[in-house]
C-alpha cells in the first residue's frame, strides 16, 4: 500500500491531487503551509524568469549590456530605438487577438479573485497576462513587471488549490501565497511580500493565514536570489533625526504624495478616455502610445521601462538641480500614464517608488531655494516620499513600510516613513476613495474597494433565497372571496395576479378581515374587487438580485415582503422572499465570514 501511494503522480490525469494529499492539506494547517511554500517557491521562479526574459529584450533592442539597467543609461546606442515601443505595441495586440481565438472572457486579477470568486482564477490566463507583462516592459513601455509577477504566481496558486480541492477560505489564502512568493521575490523583501498579501490579496490579517504567507514569501525569496541577483538595496549614509520641524514636513510630504497619487491616477484614465473620444481603432492604440513613449525616451532613456536602474540613482545622498528633477518627475509621469491609458499591460508599483523618490527630491530642493536650515535631508525625502506616493497609488500602508526598512536597513527611519504612509493612506481614502487597482474595477463597475471576500454576496441571489410555493389568487376575485378563501390564520399575504399570471400586487390577509373594512361602503364592503386593497404594486424582486440589493429594496419599500417576478416586462411570478429570511440568512453569512476571519 505504501509502495502504491508513494508511486501516485502528484496531479492525475482529472487535475486532482491524490486523495491523501488532499485529505492531509485539508485536514492540517501544517500541511496548508507546506503547500505553501511549494506555491512561494513558484513565484520565485517565475519572478526569475519574467526578469530574465525583460532583461534580455532591453539588450537586444536597445543595445544595452548584460551589467546595465535600460532606465540606468544616459544614452543609448542605437538611433531606431524610439520605434521599439511602438513594435511592442503591435506585438501586444498579436497576442491579445490570438488569446481571444481561444479565450472568451476577461482574465481575473488576484484582488478580483479573492474578493468575487472565491480565489478561483484561470492560469492560461495568468499565463497571457504575464507574457503580455513581458513584453510591455521588455519593449520598453512605462510600466512595471510586478503586476505580471504577482499574476502568473496567483494564477499558479489557485490552480494548485484547486487540484486539492481547498475549501474557499483556504483557496483564498494559496492565492494570497502566490502574491506574497511573487512581491517578495520581486524586491528580495519577505516582510513586504507578507504584508502585500495580507492588506491587497486577502485584505485582511489572520492568525490562521500567517503561517503560509510567511514561508511562501520567504521561499519565494530564497528561490529567487538563488538565479538572479537582488538589487534593491539602499546605501544610507543620512543620520535620521525627527524633531518638530520634521514631523510638519513629514506631513506635508504625505499629502504632497497623496496628490500626485490622485493626479497620476486621473491621468492614466484621462489618456484612456482621450483615445475613445478620438476614436482611434483599438488595435492600434499601443501602437500609437508607443510611439509616444519611444519620443519620450529621445529626451532621456530614464523613462523606459519600470525604472529599476534608474531609482538606484535617485535613492543616491546627492540632490540634483530643482528643474532637472520636475522635468523628469513629469515625463515619467506621462510616461506611464500613457503606457497604460494606450493598452499596455503592467502595473504602477514599481513607477510609484521611482516617482516618489523624484518627488522627495523635488521636494527637498524646493525648501531649499526657501530655506536651507528647514530642508529635510535629500536622501531621507526620497524615501519618505517614495513610500507616500506608492501608498497612495497601490495601497498598502504597512507593505510599503517594511519595504522601505527592508531597502535601507534604517529601522529608525521607519518612523517618519511609517508616519507619512499613513497621512497618504487617509487622505486617499477621505478624499478619492480608491487605489489603482480598485480604481480601475470602479471604472468596469465593479463594486469592490478591497480583496475582502464578499463574493458569497453576490452567489447568495433572490432565486437561491425565496420561496417557490406562492399562494396567488386573480384580480377578479372580489373581497368577501377572499375572505372565504383565506381566513385568519391561514397565512399573511396573498400575490394577485392579473388574467395572464402576471404580478398586480400583494394583499394582507389581515387586511382583508380588518374591522374598518368589514363595515365600510360599497367602495370597500364585500363585493368590492380585491385589487382595491393592493400594496407594492411597483415594486418587486427579480430571480438575479443579489442578497444586498435584496435587502436595499426591502429598506426602500419598507416592506416586510415581496414578490418575485422573472422579469420587467413579463411579470410573471416565480416566488416570494421575506425580509426576515433575507436578513437571517445575511446574518449567519457574516458570521461564517466573522468565523474564517478568526481561523475557526
Amino acid at each position: 500500500m505504501a509502495t502504491q501511494a508513494h508511486n501516485l503522480p502528484i496531479i492525475d490525469r482529472f487535475g486532482l491531487a491524490p486523495s491523501t494529499l488532499r485529505a492531509l492539506v485539508r485536514r492540517s494547517e501544517i500541511w496548508l503551509a507546506v503547500l505553501g511554500c511549494v506555491t512561494g517557491a513558484l513565484s520565485g521562479l517565475f519572478v526569475a524568469g519574467m526578469t530574465a526574459c525583460t532583461q534580455w529584450l532591453h539588450e537586444v533592442l536597445f543595445g544595452i549590456s548584460s551589467s546595465q539597467r535600460l532606465s540606468a543609461v544616459d544614452t543609448l546606442p542605437y538611433r531606431w530605438f524610439f520605434i521599439a515601443p511602438a513594435a511592442g505595441g503591435l506585438l501586444l495586440v498579436a497576442v491579445a487577438w490570438l488569446h481571444r481565438q481561444y479565450r472568451t472572457g476577461s482574465p481575473v486579477d488576484p484582488i478580483e479573485a479573492n474578493a468575487l470568486r472565491g480565489g478561483k482564477m484561470s492560469f492560461v490566463d495568468s499565463l497571457y497576462i504575464a507574457v503580455q507583462t513581458v513584453i510591455s516592459n521588455g519593449f520598453g513601455a512605462s510600466v512595471g513587471l510586478e503586476a505580471g509577477y504577482t499574476q502568473i504566481g496567483s494564477g499558479a496558486a489557485s490552480k494548485l488549490g484547486e487540484a486539492f480541492r481547498l475549501r474557499r477560505n483556504d483557496l483564498r489564502i494559496l492565492v494570497g501565497c502566490g502574491a506574497a512568493g511573487a512581491i517578495g521575490a520581486a524586491f528580495s523583501a519577505p516582510l513586504a511580500g507578507a504584508f502585500y498579501a495580507f492588506e491587497l490579496i486577502i485584505g485582511t490579517y489572520t492568525l490562521a493565514s500567517l503561517a503560509p504567507i510567511a514561508l511562501a514569501s520567504i521561499c519565494g525569496v530564497v528561490t529567487a536570489s538563488l538565479l538572479v541577483t537582488p538589487n534593491h538595496a539602499v546605501e544610507f549614509a543620512a543620520t535620521v533625526e525627527f524633531g518638530k520641524s520634521a514631523a510638519v514636513t513629514l506631513v506635508v510630504l504625505g499629502l504632497l504624495s497623496a496628490g500626485a497619487g490622485i493626479l497620476i491616477m486621473r491621468a492614466v484614465t484621462g489618456v484612456e478616455t482621450l483615445f475613445k473620444k478620438s476614436r482611434t481603432p483599438v488595435w492600434i492604440r499601443p501602437a500609437l502610445g508607443g510611439l509616444v513613449i519611444g519620443l519620450l525616451a529621445m529626451i532621456t532613456p530614464r523613462i523606459l521601462s519600470s525604472g529599476h536602474g534608474a531609482i538606484s540613482i535617485i535613492l543616491e545622498p546627492n540632490l540634483p538641480a530643482l528643474q532637472a528633477i520636475l522635468f523628469l518627475l513629469v515625463l515619467k509621469a506621462l510616461a506611464a500614464a500613457v503606457s497604460l491609458g494606450s493598452g499596455f499591460r503592467g502595473g504602477l508599483f514599481f513607477a510609484s517608488l521611482f516617482l516618489g523618490a523624484l518627488l522627495g527630491k523635488a521636494y527637498t530642493a524646493a525648501i531649499m531655494l526657501v530655506s536651507p536650515a528647514l530642508a529635510p535631508d535629500p536622501q531621507i525625502a526620497a524615501v519618505v516620499a517614495m513610500t507616500g506616493l506608492a501608498v497612495a497609488i497601490v495601497g498598502g500602508p504597512l507593505t510599503m513600510t517594511l519595504l522601505a526598512l527592508e531597502m535601507t536597513n534604517n529601522l529608525p527611519l521607519t518612523i517618519g516613513v511609517l508616519c507619512t504612509a499613513v497621512v497618504s493612506s487617509l487622505t486617499v481614502r477621505r478624499t478619492f476613495g480608491y487605489s489603482f487597482a480598485t480604481w480601475r474595477f470602479h471604472l468596469r463597475g465593479e463594486a469592490i474597494r478591497s480583496a475582502l471576500d464578499v463574493g458569497w454576496m453576490f452567489d447568495l441571489t433572490v432565486r437561491r433565497l425565496m420561496r417557490h410555493d406562492v399562494r396567488t389568487v386573480p384580480e377578479t376575485m372580489t373581497i368577501d372571496q377572499f375572505r372565504h378563501e383565506f381566513p385568519l390564520g391561514s397565512t399573511q399575504r396573498v400575490v394577485v395576479v392579473d388574467g395572464e399570471d402576471r404580478y398586480r400586487g400583494i394583499v394582507l390577509v389581515a387586511d382583508a378581515h380588518s374591522e374598518t373594512l368589514a363595515g365600510a361602503g360599497t367602495e370597500h364592503g364585500g363585493n368590492a374587487p380585491i385589487t382595491s386593497l393592493l400594496r407594492y404594486q411597483d415594486a418587486a424582486l427579480l430571480p438575479w438580485m443579489n442578497i444586498k440589493e435584496a435587502a436595499q429594496r426591502f429598506d426602500a419599500t419598507e416592506s416586510e415582503a415581496l414578490a418575485v417576478i422573472d422579469g420587467t416586462t413579463t411579470r410573471n411570478v416565480v416566488g416570494l422572499l421575506t425580509e426576515a429570511h433575507t436578513l437571517r440568512r445575511y446574518t449567519e453569512e457574516l458570521e461564517k465570514a466573522r468565523r474564517s476571519l478568526a481561523g475557526d
